[in-house]
């Protein structure tokens, strides 16, 4: 049975578009993207889910409380039986109560060497501090901001013509091939926890006959 990727966004999508081609190019085997959710109506990811045929819907988060919000949203991703959560630009600090449904199954993709540069701008806080390099992190996700233990992470150099933007720009190389590594590493369970240090295993090569 494959393993059902829930995304969750908040705005154009590339990471999730990245995921998905990953998918398609057989370079994630067993898993599917089984739901695209946004707290907002108007991203493009979500027309860009349903393009591919996979299912997708905005539940808009104005007016609700952070938790009441959450229920609502894990509801949706229990209901497509999610197997592993992955925050694509989605930006929303997630509740207690939303991190307790999936424990240890949530991942974010992050534009920074954290614990460098958390939250939002990234890119902008490494220019103004003057960084040599910076690059991106996916780190799996607690209550706090950008905080949970690291699993990988990719470094970019800043060159000195850098805007925001073009340094944005190549960071998201990195972003799209690095989240698609990491997710095949928590979905072949290569991995282990101690205390704040993510250990991976290597992958198994052919049996030798």
């Amino acid at each position: 049975m494959n393993k059902r990727i829930g995304v969750l966004i908040s705005g154009r999508g590339s990471n999730f578009e990245a995921l998905a081609d990953s998918v398609a190019a057989g370079r994630l085997p067993g898993a599917e993207i089984s739901v695209v959710l946004s707290n907002r109506e108007d991203a493009p990811g979500i027309e860009k889910a349903r393009a591919r045929g996979i299912p997708a819907r905005a539940i808009p988060s104005k007016g609700l409380e952070r938790e009441a919000y959450d229920r609502l949203m894990v509801a949706a991703l229990r209901e497509h039986h999610v197997d592993l959560v992955c925050l694509a630009g989605y930006m929303r600090l997630l509740s207690p109560h939303f991190v307790a449904a999936f424990p240890q199954r949530i991942l974010n993709i992050h534009p920074s060497l954290l614990p460098s540069f958390p939250g939002l701008e990234s890119q902008r806080q490494a220019l103004e501090h003057g960084v040599k390099f910076t690059g991106c992190t996916v780190h799996w996700v607690d209550e706090n901001l950008d905080a949970g233990p690291i699993l990988l992470q990719a470094v970019v150099p800043v060159e000195d013509g850098d805007t925001p933007e073009t340094l944005a720009a190549r960071i998201l190389r990195e972003e799209h091939r690095i989240y698609t590594e990491a997710v095949r590493i928590v979905l072949e369970g290569r991995y282990r926890i101690e205390g704040r240090r993510v250990l991976i295993h290597p992958a198994k090569g052919p049996e030798k006959k």
